[in-house]
């Protein structure tokens, strides 16, 4: 956070002219930002920095995975070094090696779904720019006719600039650096930059058809790739990771069985179609296919600009959002709620108050419970429950709740509870928690629900 650029309102364009602002965290009171734009190069480096530090992790460089084979209660996998091969024994194996999975392959699995054909260039530009910090896209600007644009600021003062380039383009001729610097001259207006970063690319959406095999998991690219319009691949991979973690933690554990993986293959595969829907739904958007579409396109564009309902048809790239999950997991609503997150949805932040004064975040507060299940309970009632932290919030609680914006977010009446799983999910919600009650929906949301 502290390297990243953060930001939450997004503005359209058509040619010159503002379509529409949006605003992804309208409402105060987060830890989090509603994004945050931080180069790759970053972000690996941090993972590889924080990974150090842990004596669980042993990071290998210029080891190659060149084989696999499944037992009954292990995989064995054949590790290349420049030192020799070796084998690997390992109860489970989490597969996140990417779109070119090698490990997928070994498994047999396909990796099917539908290619898109028009291209894309990125440019990284370190200048020195008075744009504000927000996401802009534009439909048909005067800088690069009848194609779209996208402008995003990054750390560094570099900016990540998409320029759409068609079916036909060359990509050859297109990233040479002579090419491209009069396109963003264009759009800049100025020369005053430099080149970071040059690429072309285009994209596919693909999924395989199952996540889990047998006791290799894949997740991330390796499982499944979308287009980059929505920021949904980094985001669902993290989300992919969330999910495994603790489900894996348990069944090694021995506190769960390992039929607790098929709800990951549940959850995270409506993920992955929900989140290829919405990247196609935005590429087919941002590139028609047809003249029909095309025109359908430019009827919208044109309604936007005066009807209000126009504009939410309007799609640059519909942003990443956590899935809620229709899930065995969850023990379903017996209650009446007007708001908060039910079952299936992820946790919401809103800022409390330590006894002493000092502000807390919920999710800090849930971080702290050591990694499973926490009980949040409206109020100082409730006694704690075997297996899971509890959480009290209230006016003689260890935490307040002085904006109201916990009561107000969770709909959360004095006695209320939300089970919360390790990975910040609700796994149920009481207006009037019993001991039973608690512990059912814990063992239901273990896999171990009779």
């Amino acid at each position: 956070v502290e390297k990243g650029v953060v930001w939450k309102v997004g503005k359209i364009f058509l040619n010159d002219d503002m379509l529409y602002r949006f605003d992804l965290l309208p409402e105060d009171g987060h830890k989090m930002p509603a994004f945050i734009n931080l180069q790759q190069y970053y972000a690996e480096a941090f993972l590889v920095d924080r990974a150090s530090e842990l004596p669980q992790v042993d990071l290998r460089w210029r080891n190659k995975v060149v084989g696999l084979d499944q037992r009954n209660d292990h995989v064995v996998l054949a590790i290349d070094t420049p030192d020799g091969r070796y084998h690997l024994k390992a109860d489970y194996v989490v597969a996140c090696d990417g779109a070119r999975s090698m490990l997928r392959g070994f498994v047999g699995a396909e990796f099917s779904g539908e290619v898109f054909e028009d291209q894309f260039l990125i440019a990284d530009v370190k200048m020195t720019a008075e744009f504000p910090t927000e996401r802009w896209f534009w439909f048909d600007p005067p800088f690069h006719s009848g194609q779209s644009a996208l402008l995003h600021r990054q750390p560094d003062d570099v900016w990540r600039i998409d320029l759409q380039l068609g079916p036909d383009a060359d990509p050859a001729v297109e990233r040479l650096p002579e090419n491209v610097r009069p396109r963003i001259e264009r759009m800049l207006g100025h020369a005053n930059f430099d080149f970071e970063w040059i690429s072309i690319y285009k994209f596919q959406c693909r999924r395989m058809q199952r996540f889990v095999h047998e006791r290799v998991i894949f997740a991330g690219d390796s499982a499944h790739q979308v287009s980059p319009f929505g920021a949904r691949g980094a985001n669902s991979g993290l989300e992919d990771a969330e999910n495994v973690a603790w489900k894996l933690s348990m069944i090694l554990r021995g506190d769960a069985t390992a039929t607790l993986l098929d709800s990951y293959e549940i959850e995270r595969s409506a993920a992955a179609d929900e989140n290829i829907r919405a990247s196609t739904r935005s590429t087919d958007f941002i590139a028609p296919h047809s003249a029909q579409e095309r025109r359908m396109r430019q009827a919208i564009l044109r309604l936007a600009k005066e009807a209000e309902f126009a504009k939410r048809m309007v799609n640059g790239g519909r942003l990443s959002t956590p899935s809620v999950y229709e899930t065995p997991l969850s023990t379903p609503d017996t209650d009446v709620w007007a708001a908060g997150p039910r079952p299936g949805a992820q946790m919401i932040d809103a800022p409390l108050a330590a006894a002493n004064g000092e502000p807390i975040y919920l999710t800090e507060a849930f971080r702290q419970g050591g990694g499973g299940f926490v009980l949040l309970h409206a109020g100082s009632d409730g006694g704690d429950q075997p297996g899971c932290h509890s959480i009290h919030i209230g006016e003689t609680a260890p935490l307040r709740d002085a904006s109201g914006l916990f009561a107000k977010r969770y709909d959360a009446s004095k006695g209320a509870a939300y089970l919360l799983r390790p990975d910040g999910y609700v796994a149920a919600r009481f207006r009037k928690p019993t001991a039973a009650a608690v512990q059912a929906a814990m063992a239901r949301a273990s896999g171990r629900a009779s």
